[in-house]
């Protein structure tokens, strides 16, 4: 049987789940438990915090699997699960900064090279690394993200694109830095 449902598609997997399929549950949450968690850590998560909203999002995706349409994949529905879920977690806890244009930028010693997207990510500022980890980690549209986060759509707009902008000129190669433009 464990055979089987490897081979199963998402869509299918999350149909049979619906329907009280337990095992196919147990097959979408290994499939996808790593991403769901990678996500929250980028958001900010500390790593027993993203196990732990992780595992929330998975039981409110259980109870939810007829919701789930096909539409876009499995993976992309239960990581905006989980960023919803970690998103009221934090502002329940008073952990985010109310003020978030006011919040610097980290900067973390560059390691003389490349550098990992998640070490690149730590450099930013918390509203920053947030709206770009919702953006393209968990697949949220600006206006989406500006409503969970409770921003205007513009403010939202500029930290991903300055996030994105500060995460290319991270993650070049150092060489690629150096060069000068020649004006001819």
């Amino acid at each position: 049987m464990a055979q089987a449902l490897v081979d199963r598609h998402d869509v299918e997997l999350a149909a049979l789940a619906a329907a009280g399929g337990r095992q196919e549950f147990g097959e979408l949450v290994r499939r996808h438990g790593s991403a769901v968690r990678a996500l929250l850590r980028r958001m900010g998560a500390q790593p027993s915090l993203a196990d732990d909203v992780a595992q929330d999002a998975f039981i409110q995706a259980f109870e939810r699997c007829s919701e789930f349409r096909g539409d876009g994949t499995f993976a992309a529905w239960v990581k905006r699960i989980a960023a919803r879920l970690y998103l009221k977690r934090v502002a329940k806890e008073a952990r985010y900064v109310a003020e978030l244009e006011t919040e610097e930028t980290v900067t973390a010693p560059d390691p003389g090279g490349l550098m990992d997207l998640d070490e690149a990510l730590k450099t930013l500022s918390e509203p920053e690394r947030l709206c770009v980890s919702l953006c393209h980690g968990a697949g949220m549209a600006h206006p989406e993200i500006a409503t969970a986060l409770n921003l205007p759509l513009g403010t939202v707009k500029s930290h991903v694109k300055r996030g994105l902008d500060k995460l290319r000129a991270r993650l070049q190669p150092a060489q690629t830095l150096g060069r000068t433009q020649h004006v001819g």
